[in-house]
């Protein structure tokens, strides 16, 4: 019955109008980017000497209630390199980010959103690029986009002022900001390693992940999925929706919502069966988060599931593994719980990679010593 469920979404779904243009940018992306002589940059994500922060932290800022095996002594364990050096390949991680909308009408004037700033995949996605990945950016219309966090909610045109020769520059108080926002976002779009998807409706946000998700088959365990995305569980099925405009004069308005087919599984199992997986799962109630975490653990087969509260969504989460659990809270305001976040991902990804002895030969990976986390308090 899911499955028929999938299949009805998307032979009913109106097409994407720009699939063909999507699907070469695609093609071109990750063969540019998964080619073995890729010239990848650096890892950048730096070892971090910041004070410790609460009873159980490190000096990454992370507060483990269990130690993660192979953590505990990182000089013991083995990873694979992040970087495409040595005739390696460089990893691709598809980050989703935003929240979609779900059409009331055809020929859309009212629709019912899933509120999301994109503030959390805009920032992954900055750490993810820092971090040595390729990064694929399906992004919701007008939410937070990579280095454009730290520019001034002022107006666009305020930004801006002309010159008594007529030409046009960037007002002083916004110059270092801006200059570096431009800096970064140039250096990833040029450099081949960031490329944006944009959706608006559930409908396109689904039809894009599967085609990225389809694409990404062939990068194999290099390949990893950041589902940040506040997706729609309910929708009115495109060939049961109103046409044209609903009108207020027929009285109040009654509506039927189906719900979502679940993708997740779809994903895991045949669009990319061998990629590394990341969901998220948001709650309201402490006391069923982590156990609504484990059950998508289990259910959809993710590698990981990071948990946050909507009322704490901004300082804590808690990273739920199979046997693990690793709380991470930001310790000021002047540091992103992403960074935390993506530097436990790429080691948790490293471990999947080289989890069987001819993994990471077969991969054109080198073994090398797991950086960032220090140690373990």
């Amino acid at each position: 019955m899911v499955a028929a469920d999938q299949e009805s979404f998307f032979a009913t779904a109106p097409p994407l109008g720009d699939a063909v243009a999507v699907a070469a940018k695609l093609q071109e992306f990750i063969a540019r980017n998964s080619s073995r002589s890729h010239p990848s940059g650096k890892r950048a994500l730096p070892r971090t000497t910041r004070p410790r922060c609460g009873t159980h932290a490190t000096r990454a800022g992370l507060s483990f209630h269990r130690t993660p095996e192979g953590l505990a002594n990182p000089r013991a364990s083995l990873s694979c390199d992040v970087r495409a050096e040595g005739g390696g390949r460089r990893r691709i991680v598809c980050v989703t980010s935003g929240g979609t909308t779900v059409p009331l009408e055809q020929r859309c004037v009212r629709y019912i959103d899933n509120f999301s700033s994109g503030h959390r995949g805009a920032a992954s996605t900055e750490y993810f690029l820092k971090a040595g990945y390729a990064v694929i950016f399906i992004h919701r219309r007008g939410s937070c986009q990579p280095f454009c966090r730290f520019l001034p909610d002022d107006s666009f045109l305020n930004f801006f002022d002309i010159t008594t020769e007529s030409k046009v520059q960037v007002v002083e108080s916004h110059t270092t900001v801006v200059k570096k926002a431009i800096g970064e976002y140039s250096k990833a779009i040029e450099g081949g390693s960031l490329l944006k998807l944009p959706f608006t409706t559930i409908f396109e946000y689904l039809q894009l992940l599967k085609m990225v998700a389809t694409s990404m088959s062939s990068v194999g365990l290099h390949g990893m999925f950041y589902l940040a995305a506040a997706v729609s569980d309910f929708y009115v099925p495109w060939d049961s929706m109103a046409k044209h405009k609903i009108q207020s004069a027929g009285g109040p308005l009654d509506m039927k919502l189906s719900q979502v087919p679940k993708m997740l599984s779809v994903l895991r199992n045949q669009w990319a069966p061998l990629a590394f997986c990341v969901s998220f799962k948001l709650e309201t109630d402490s006391e069923i988060l982590i156990q609504k975490a484990e059950m998508a653990l289990n259910k959809y087969k993710m590698n990981v599931v990071v948990a946050n509260l909507l009322a704490t969504y901004k300082e804590e989460v808690v990273v739920v593994s199979n046997g693990e659990r690793n709380t991470i809270r930001r310790c000021s305001k002047d540091e992103d719980l992403e960074e935390h976040i993506i530097m436990l991902l790429e080691k948790s990804h490293s471990k999947y990679i080289c989890s069987s002895a001819d993994a990471c030969s077969k991969n054109g990976y080198e073994k090398v010593i797991p950086l960032g986390i220090e140690s373990l308090a």
